[in-house]
């Protein structure tokens, strides 16, 4: 169900976005509220599930993640069985830092980090090519990354 926001809880979950460390005082005067009621409101935005969790970003090449594959993956069978299968797999599998299912030609899209080509190979043949019902397997190597951000764009969001 969707929440029912104002101005000033997208002004505080925009400052949330982008500073994530801020004190309740900061945020409070960064919204011109008392700090009282903003921790109010951040509370409500958290109950409410608009806030799903806090983290940090962490920089994958300073960790040893020099690689990052975008995975399409194709399943034989489409029986909500075999899916459950394929989806729990996917779960346990810590190289895969998104799952997607998608429309169109794929089923799903498999965001991965791993170390290098061999840490990648060990992956495929080790655990997505011996998943249960893997039709096909298409994969894509990030060269560069333009932009990358976590952050939803508030100004789409109707208050």
């Amino acid at each position: 169900m969707q929440a029912t926001l104002d101005r000033t809880d997208l002004r505080i979950l925009a400052t949330l976005q982008t500073h994530g460390r801020i004190t309740n005082a900061e945020l409070a005067t960064e919204v011109s509220l008392s700090p009282s009621a903003c921790l109010r409101r951040v509370q409500k935005l958290e109950a409410d599930g608009v806030i799903a969790g806090y983290g940090a970003r962490l920089e994958p090449r300073s960790l040893g993640l020099g690689l990052q594959a975008f995975v399409r993956v194709q399943l034989s069978r489409h029986e909500a069985e075999a899916i459950d299968r394929f989806t729990v797999q996917v779960a346990g599998w810590d190289e895969v830092v998104s799952c997607f299912a998608l429309t169109g030609d794929m089923d799903y899209l498999l965001q991965v980090y791993v170390a290098d080509l061999d840490g990648f190979s060990r992956f495929l043949l080790d655990r997505l090519l011996n998943a249960s019902g893997v039709a096909d397997v298409n994969t894509s190597f990030v060269l560069r990354t333009v932009k990358a951000s976590t952050a939803l764009p508030l100004a789409n969001v109707p208050v």
